[in-house]
């Protein structure tokens, strides 16, 4: 190395994109050199902070193209020195406008501060931050905004010259993704906002939050060289932390440097891990206590007398020498002396598998609800679930294996006429299956279904542009791959006012108010969706394809199919009927090989190739068929 050669170094670790203007626009953007074009004009170069710098005149900007992708979840941070003749004008962005005004990211001079907006519609959604400050114009300043990912404007920090500085929230809205079709634009926007008047040099885009100590390293344009020459107690802090973690990066002994990364590893595995920790909203009392009172007629300036904390004076009063709060309450709910919460809950349980409560009226245990058609069942139930601690699970097996539930539905002529609501619980009650159940049932006896516990909801497979007259900004229903689209129902993404089509078909709420119990209604749609929906018809031929391997005639592989779907072996006459689909389902699909193709093809999982597409696809009908009937989704 030459004794004139000058040594320097800069932060490169998650560096996406980076501009020096040292004579060409140029840029690297994750390792690899990108060209870029200049707008307005000819490129003008001029002294810089660090080498030279580009001049802009409010017309020319730099068109540096379409990366890096930067949206709300992530994390990064804008470096660059700025030599601003104007207070207003856009520095950096990749943001367009429109009818709903300017939608993007984008670091802004607007009256001399400083602003980071992201925005998918203005003043409704997105999020955006501006220091309080002013930059000075006419001088060279660098600019450091850094973003931790939080979809919050607190989530940003402001930094002048290496310093931080204070600034302020203004739109705290954010609800989609942020648009990538405008491409990495430096002087501009792809708005009507004023371009960038003044000089720019040394844009670099991180992917990642810069700390305080490297946001000074950055804001220091002196080289390593010229520091180095410099006496210790003539250097500045910023001088010194660069020259310092120079040092750590390459000239220490490698021992030194290999811990030199690990703590910064540590650092980053921390970080993760605390960003991986969900936040839980929490309610405390406040401190004095508001008076509440009575409002005349519900008028909010006409308040009668004051109100207290209390339950209904019918009902056991709250506990003694406690502070009536949501603690008090909470305890008096799940006291054994009070009888209401658990006589509630076990009836809804028992609604959920008999169709009906013990009280038919299971939103009204009151004056005007029915009266239990089983009282001393009720309590027994009531007791035996405060007894257990409040076992759930303990309770379901208590009725689902009592001898009332597994009764037969079957009934006499007699019994129909002196019961027909079957309040006396002398059969068993038919009722179709929920929603949930006939989808996760038919992935079951097909062998699809994943059994994973736990996880973020998924997607199955919807219609086609589901979303598409409820929903703005491009947001579109995103299907899952591979296991997800086979969870149960349970995982599955709800939207509220627009529900899986397949599961409102079935009568699932759409959830937009709040039910006690599920309604039945019998409609051609249902059956409809189980011939065609994609779901059950992908279901019948994993199905199939068991039958196929189970079964070495016709009639085994049928009735495989029927067990496994009604928990029954067919009669002879069932048995019969769907043996002779398959045969006219075969001969069928023998000559229309093409159709069989494209029956077999439905859904994401592999066919198996080895079996034969017409008889595959025979089965395949034969199994829709039991997917379909009474027996398959009707609990006896």
């Amino acid at each position: 190395m030459g004794a004139s050669e000058e040594i320097d170094w800069v932060l490169s670790d998650q560096l996406l994109a980076h501009h020096a203007f040292d004579g060409d626009i140029a840029g690297v953007h994750a390792g690899q050199r990108v060209g870029a074009t200049l707008e307005g004009g000819l490129p003008r170069f001029v002294p810089g902070r660090q080498g030279v710098a580009a001049s802009f005149d409010g017309q020319r900007f730099i068109d540096a193209g379409r990366s890096p992708n930067l949206d709300y979840v992530d994390e990064f941070s804008l470096s660059v020195w700025l030599y601003p003749t104007s207070e207003t004008g856009v520095i950096v962005s990749r943001a367009s406008g429109g009818d709903q005004g300017e939608v993007g990211w984008g670091l802004y001079l607007e009256e001399g501060k400083v602003r980071l907006s992201m925005s998918t519609r203005v003043l409704d959604d997105g999020v955006a931050a501006e220091t309080v400050a002013t930059l000075p114009l006419n001088e060279w300043h660098h600019v450091l905004v850094t973003y931790d990912g939080t979809m919050a404007p607190g989530g940003m920090r402001f930094y002048f010259d290496g310093r931080p500085v204070e600034f302020t929230p203004l739109l705290d809205l954010v609800g989609n993704r942020l648009p990538q079709s405008q491409p990495l634009r430096i002087g501009a926007s792809g708005s009507s906002k004023p371009n960038f008047q003044g000089n720019i040099d040394d844009v670099r885009i991180y992917g990642a939050v810069l700390t305080p100590e490297e946001a000074t390293v950055v804001a220091t344009a002196e080289s390593i060289s010229e520091i180095a020459e410099l006496a210790p107690d003539r250097r500045t802090a910023a001088q010194a932390e660069k020259l310092r973690l120079s040092f750590l990066n390459q000239y220490a002994p490698r021992d030194i440097q290999r811990a030199f990364r690990r703590v910064n590893d540590l650092e980053r595995q921390r970080k993760e891990l605390w960003d991986s920790f969900p936040t839980v909203m929490v309610m405390e009392e406040a401190q004095p206590k508001r008076d509440a009172y009575r409002l005349i007629r519900g008028a909010y300036d006409n308040p009668g007398e004051l109100v207290t904390p209390d339950v209904p004076s019918v009902l056991p009063p709250l506990p003694e020498g406690q502070e009536k709060n949501r603690l008090a309450f909470a305890r008096w709910l799940v006291d054994p002396t009070n009888p209401l919460p658990a006589r509630v809950t076990v009836n809804r349980f028992w609604q959920m598998y008999f169709g009906t409560g013990l009280v038919k009226t299971a939103d009204n245990f009151g004056a005007q609800g029915d009266f239990p058609s089983h009282p001393e069942l009720l309590d027994w139930l009531a007791t035996t679930f405060i007894d257990s601690g409040w076992d759930v699970k303990e309770m379901q097996r208590t009725i689902v294996t009592s001898a009332t539930y597994r009764q037969s539905s079957a009934v006499s002529p007699e019994l129909l006429e002196r019961d027909p609501e079957n309040r006396l619980l002398a059969r068993s009650t038919r009722v179709r299956l929920p929603a949930p159940m006939i989808r996760d049932q038919a992935l079951a006896i097909s062998g699809l279904l994943s059994e994973r516990l736990g996880g973020p909801s998924v997607g199955p497979y919807q219609p086609a542009g589901l979303w598409d007259d409820i929903v703005e900004r491009g947001q579109v229903y995103r299907q899952s791959q591979g296991e997800d689209l086979y969870r149960r129902s349970l995982y599955t993404f709800w939207k509220r006012t627009r529900g899986p089509p397949a599961m409102v078909t079935f009568d699932a709420s759409t959830r937009e108010v709040h039910i006690l119990g599920p309604s039945r209604t019998n409609t051609p749609l249902q059956a409809l969706n189980l011939m065609n929906d994609v779901t059950y018809a992908e279901a019948a031929r994993a199905l199939a394809e068991r039958a196929m391997g189970e079964g070495t005639t016709v009639g085994e592989s049928v009735s495989y199919m029927y067990r496994l779907a009604t928990a029954h072996e067919p009669d002879l006459e069932t048995r019969s009927i769907l043996a002779d689909a398959f045969t006219g389902h075969f001969d069928q699909y023998q000559t229309d090989r093409a159709g069989a193709l494209l029956l077999v093809s439905a859904g994401e999982s592999p066919r198996n190739e080895t079996l034969d597409i017409a008889e595959l696809a025979a089965y395949q009908m034969v199994a829709s068929l039991i997917l379909n009937l009474d027996q398959t989704i009707t609990r006896d």
